[in-house]
C-alpha cells in the first residue's frame, strides 16, 4: 500500500473509533440511559464530537489529500483506493468550512433538545421545546452559511443527499403530489378496509419474537446485532459487525411492532452488506439518506406488505395469535396492513399517503430556514397543512408537530427528503432484481429472500459509499433515477385491493 495512503487510513481509523464511541452513547440514551444522566451524557457525546472534528480536520489529512492526488490519478475509478481518496477529500472540504467550537455547542444543544422533546411530546406541550426548537433553527441556517448554496437549505440536504437541491427537489415532490392526490381520493372514496384483525391486544413479548423472527429470515444476524425498545425506532452501526436495530410496540395495534422493526432491518441489512474492506474508513456506510430509505422501505413495504410474504408467514401469526385471528382470513389481514387512510402520523401512514406527509415536513422546513414562516407558529400551520393536504388535523401537538424526532434532535433541513427519494428508488431497484432474477417472487412466498439479499448486497451494500446514489442507481438499474416505477406499483398494488381502476 503507498504509504500516505496508509497514513490516511490511520487517522481514518481513529476517527472512526471516536465516532462509534459516541453513536454508542447516543443508542444508550435512546434506550437505557437513566433519565438524570441526560446532563453528563450530551457533554460526553459533545466531548468526543469534538475531539473527532479535530482530528478529521487536521492539515495532516491535507497534506496526505495533496500527496495523494498523483495515485488518485493513476488509479481506476472504480477501485476502493481511489473511491476512499475521493470521499476523503470531499467529506474533508465540508468539514473545514464549520468551525470545532459550533460543532461542540450545536451537539450539546442538540442532546439537550431531544431530552426535553420526549418530556414535551409526553405531556403534549408544543411551547416546552418551542425556545430551543428557535435556537435550532438559528444554528441551522448558521450552518448552511458555512456553504456556498443557490437555496439556504441546499448545504442541508447535501449532507444526507449528494448534489439533491431544492430547486430538483421542489418539482420531484410536486410532480409526485400531482400523481398522489387522485389516487388517494380514489382510494379513500371506497368502502375502508377493515383493520379489526390487527387493532386488538396483542402481548409485547409474542410481538417482539415474531418481528425478530422475519428480520432474521431476512437475512439480519444476531450474532452481529440486537432489537431493543426506545421512543423512535432507529437502526445504528458502532462496526460492520456490530449492527442494532430498535422498534416500539403498541400491544392494542399489531403492525406498529413488526412493521417498524422490518423497517429498520432494511436499514441494518445495507450496513450488514458493506465490504468488509471498507470497515473502520469513510466507505463504510450507506451512500445516501435516499439510498438508505430505499432499502428499509424495500423490505418493510414492497417484501413486508406484500401478500406473498404472508402466505407464508400469515399461519404463523395465527399460531402465535389464536384467539385474535382466528376468524380472520390471509385476504382480512393483507387488507388490514395495506388499509389507506387519510392519518396524522407519519410513520404510521401507508404506502399512498406517506410521501405526502414527507412534502409537508420538507415544505414547512424549507419556510423555516428561509423566514417565511415562525416557529411559535409551527403547531397551526401544521394543522392547516394536514387538513388541506390529507383532509385530517390533529387536535394534539404530540400527534402534530411533535411527532417526529428529527428537528429536535439535529438540525431543520435536509432530514426528511430521503424518505420520499428512497420510496421512488426502491422500486426501481426491485423492478431491476426482479428482472435480474424472476424466481425471487416465487421465493418469498416460501420465506426464502436468499437470492433477493445477495442481488442487493452484490448491486448497492457491498459498495458503501464509493459512488453517489445517482451513480449506484445507474449501476445497478441500468436507468437514471425515476418515479414511474413507484407510481406504476402504487397503482398496481392499490387497484387491486380496493377492486378499482386508475
Amino acid at each position: 500500500m503507498d504509504k500516505n495512503l496508509k497514513k490516511l487510513k490511520k487517522i481514518l481509523y481513529e476517527v472512526d473509533d471516536i465516532n462509534n464511541a459516541s453513536s454508542l452513547l447516543g443508542w444508550d440514551q435512546a434506550t437505557y440511559m437513566p433519565a438524570k444522566g441526560a446532563e453528563a451524557r450530551a457533554r460526553q457525546m459533545a466531548t468526543l464530537g469534538k475531539l473527532a472534528h479535530q482530528k478529521f480536520s487536521s492539515k495532516k489529512i491535507a497534506k496526505l489529500l495533496k500527496k495523494l492526488e498523483p495515485l488518485e490519478k493513476d488509479l481506476d475509478y472504480n477501485s476502493n483506493e481511489a473511491s476512499l481518496i475521493r470521499v476523503t477529500r470531499k467529506d474533508y472540504e465540508k468539514a473545514t468550512k464549520v468551525p470545532a467550537k459550533f460543532l461542540e455547542e450545536f451537539s450539546n444543544h442538540a442532546s439537550a433538545t431531544y431530552q426535553l422533546w420526549i418530556q414535551a411530546r409526553a405531556q403534549d406541550n408544543f411551547d416546552m421545546v418551542a425556545d430551543n426548537l428557535e435556537k435550532t433553527l438559528d444554528y441551522s441556517r448558521r450552518m448552511a452559511n458555512y456553504f456556498p448554496h443557490e437555496h439556504i437549505a441546499d448545504p442541508l440536504i447535501d449532507n444526507s443527499d449528494e448534489a439533491m437541491t431544492v430547486s430538483v427537489l421542489r418539482p420531484l415532490f410536486a410532480d409526485l403530489r400531482k400523481e398522489l392526490v387522485p389516487l388517494v381520493e380514489a382510494v379513500v372514496a371506497q368502502e375502508p378496509a377493515d383493520d379489526s384483525a390487527v387493532k386488538q391486544f396483542f402481548l409485547q413479548d409474542k410481538q417482539l419474537d415474531f418481528a425478530m423472527m422475519i428480520a432474521q429470515d431476512y437475512g439480519y444476524d444476531k450474532k452481529r446485532g440486537r432489537l431493543d425498545l426506545t421512543h423512535h425506532p432507529f437502526m445504528t452501526k458502532f462496526a460492520i459487525d456490530d449492527v442494532r436495530i430498535t422498534t416500539r410496540v403498541n400491544q392494542n395495534d399489531l403492525t406498529d411492532a413488526i412493521f417498524s422493526s422490518l423497517h429498520e432491518t432494511g436499514h441494518a441489512l445495507y450496513e450488514l452488506g458493506v465490504s468488509h474492506d471498507l470497515d473502520r474508513t469513510l466507505l463504510a456506510g450507506g451512500t445516501s439518506s435516499g439510498v438508505h430509505e430505499s432499502q428499509s422501505r424495500l423490505w418493510e413495504n414492497q417484501i413486508g406488505r406484500s401478500k406473498d410474504l404472508w402466505q407464508y408467514y400469515y399461519p404463523k401469526l395465527q399460531e402465535v395469535f389464536p384467539e385474535q385471528l382466528k376468524d380472520y382470513s390471509l385476504e382480512d389481514y393483507y387488507k388490514a396492513i395495506n388499509k389507506v387512510s387519510r392519518s396524522l402520523i407519519r410513520t404510521d401512514a401507508d404506502e399512498l399517503t406517506y410521501n405526502l406527509h414527507v412534502i409537508i415536513r420538507f415544505d414547512l422546513e424549507t419556510d423555516l430556514l428561509e423566514g417565511k414562516i415562525a416557529i411559535k407558529d409551527l403547531p397551526e400551520l401544521w394543522r392547516a397543512r394536514y387538513q388541506a393536504d390529507l383532509g385530517v388535523s390533529s387536535e394534539t401537538d404530540a400527534d402534530g408537530v411533535l411527532q417526529d424526532v428529527h428537528w429536535y434532535g439535529g438540525q431543520i433541513g435536509g432530514v426528511f427528503q430521503g424518505y420520499t427519494l428512497g420510496n421512488i428508488m426502491s422500486s426501481q431497484f426491485y423492478n431491476a432484481a426482479l428482472a435480474a432474477k424472476p424466481q425471487i417472487k416465487d421465493e418469498i412466498s416460501q420465506a426464502k429472500f436468499d437470492t433477493l439479499h445477495n442481488w442487493l448486497k452484490e448491486n448497492i451494500y457491498t459498495h458503501g459509499r464509493k459512488f453517489t446514489a445517482a451513480e449506484v442507481v445507474k449501476m445497478a438499474t441500468g436507468k437514471e433515477m425515476t418515479t414511474k416505477p413507484y407510481i406504476a406499483y402504487l397503482k398496481e398494488k392499490y387497484a387491486d385491493l380496493y377492486d378499482i381502476k386508475f
